[in-house]
């Protein structure tokens, strides 16, 4: 077993262990809920709060599942798109935080104590369990999934892009542009933004991290679509190439729903710092961009190195 493998496979054990503890506190603020010994959730009625935790509990047991398949010897006999597709979707919610979680700290690092009012507060105990099962999810599928897919695609790390179409260009451009415009917005540029009053660190640091990730997946496509050697080692543009367009893909999808709701419904009661058609067109580029991209890549390994 190569050294790689067996860190992956260390890594994907290690990724469904993390977020373990997770399901368990969330099992227990439904039976705890249930029996009226632990608080709803502001704004929330029991029904609301216990379908939105079995939601995530859901959500969860599919992560641990996928987890457990990039190393288990039956995940081998699962049909490879749909579990990779699982995994990318993950990868591009989960390993875009890691810098995210690690910034926010450091800048913001009193601002849930600073909050107050009558709502129930998470034990810091229950916040750093949760904190580290997601940071733990993330870096374990982010070693993990290049070793599954190397050891069932052997080509996976050392194809190129499937040609380089204009709708390949494009769909790198729109990536480069989106991140670009998401850094700007980072940076304090007030372009597209309706409610500058509104912004606040965190929505500057994902904003900055979001951006940075957009860019390299642009970067990384346009690497892996160039003849002859390149300085770089193969699997490190792939990665950042799966990382990034997973990133977009999973988050500007999510972001676009709630966009969208927000635009047709106009509720009073929340806004977005951006301006919501703005923010709608960009999020659609994004989800576009990072599919198209991913698409790409998959069949360039198809038609080169890999089955």
């Amino acid at each position: 077993m190569e050294w790689w493998d067996r860190v992956g496979r260390t890594a994907a054990y290690a990724a469904a262990l993390a977020l373990t503890p997770y399901v368990c506190i969330k099992v227990s603020w439904v039976v705890g809920s249930l029996l009226g010994v632990m608080p709803v959730g502001a704004g929330f009625s029991t029904a609301g709060w216990v379908l939105l935790n079995t939601v995530t509990i859901g959500m969860a047991g599919s992560g641990i599942a996928v987890a457990l398949a990039l190393v288990r010897p039956w995940g081998l006999r699962v049909p490879g798109p749909p579990l990779a597709f699982c995994a990318w979707v993950a990868v591009g919610f989960l390993v875009p935080l890691l810098p995210y979680a690690l910034l926010a700290s450091l800048l913001v690092p009193n601002e849930v104590e600073a909050k107050g009012g009558d709502d129930p507060v998470m034990p810091g105990w229950e916040a750093a369990l949760v904190q580290i099962g997601f940071v733990g999810m993330g870096l374990g599928l982010l070693l993990g999934l290049p070793a599954y897919l190397r050891r069932r695609w052997p080509g996976a790390f050392t194809g190129r892009l499937d040609g380089w179409s204009l709708l390949q260009r494009g769909a790198a451009l729109g990536a480069g542009v989106v991140g670009l415009v998401w850094l700007s917005w980072a940076a304090g540029v007030t372009v597209g933004v309706a409610h500058p009053g509104e912004r606040d660190i965190n929505w500057r640091v994902l904003n900055g991290v979001s951006g940075t990730w957009a860019l390299l997946a642009a970067i990384a496509a346009y690497v892996l679509q160039r003849e002859g050697p390149t300085r770089l080692p193969r699997w490190v543009p792939v990665s950042a190439l799966w990382v990034g367009t997973g990133s977009l893909f999973a988050w500007s999808g999510w972001k676009l729903a709630f966009t969208l709701y927000l635009l047709l419904a106009r509720p009073t009661d929340a806004s977005l710092p951006e301006d919501l058609a703005t923010a709608a067109v960009l999020h659609t580029v994004a989800v576009a961009s990072g599919a198209i991209l991913a698409r790409s890549l998959v069949r360039g390994t198809r038609t080169g190195d890999g089955p």
